[in-house]
């Protein structure tokens, strides 16, 4: 069900909302996320590419060669919807895959020349979307903004893992 002010299309007049809830920084970082989702988004399916293969491509370029399942520990996606990720961006001759010679069960993805060039021009339609995103904030301000974000992710991150690691209660 839709929320106080938001249509079912997920489009929504602000200003109908109360206060209290236009305030609320959950429900703005929620908003934004929504507005963050629908740019990236956009801008990656006019590459002929979504967000799960821009993340799979950063990954392989910042970390190297990766097994599958390493790459959906990298970029958070399921490692189910990882095989279907992988075979596209083969598919499309942007990353190998080939049997690890440690484990023949397993493969190597691995990024190729044409995924390389490919990826820099995703970056590029990333980087311009996440201009639109903070278009009315400042170099600086936008600085400390993704800062101050990074702050309360890293937090929950620590909570989250405190909470895994933590014996059970009694």
């Amino acid at each position: 069900m839709a929320g106080m002010g938001e249509a079912m299309d997920g489009s929504w007049d602000e200003q109908a909302a109360p206060e209290r809830l236009r305030g609320l920084p959950s429900r703005m970082l929620g908003r934004a996320s929504v507005h963050a989702d629908r740019l990236v988004g956009e801008a990656l399916g006019g590459a002929g590419a979504r967000k799960w293969h821009y993340g799979v491509l950063v990954a392989l370029r910042e970390g190297g060669p990766a097994s599958q399942s390493e790459l959906s520990a990298r970029t958070g996606v399921y490692r189910s919807d990882m095989v279907a990720v992988v075979n596209e961006l083969a598919d499309q001759g942007h990353v190998e895959r080939t049997a690890d010679p440690a484990d023949r069960r397993r493969n190597v993805i691995t990024l190729t020349a044409q995924g390389r060039r490919h990826l820099r021009r995703l970056d590029r339609l990333v980087d311009s979307a996440q201009d639109e995103l903070l278009a009315p904030l400042a170099p600086d301000e936008r600085e400390q903004f993704a800062a101050l974000l990074r702050t309360v992710l890293d937090h929950h991150a620590a909570r989250q893992a405190a909470r895994r690691t933590a014996p059970p209660a009694p």
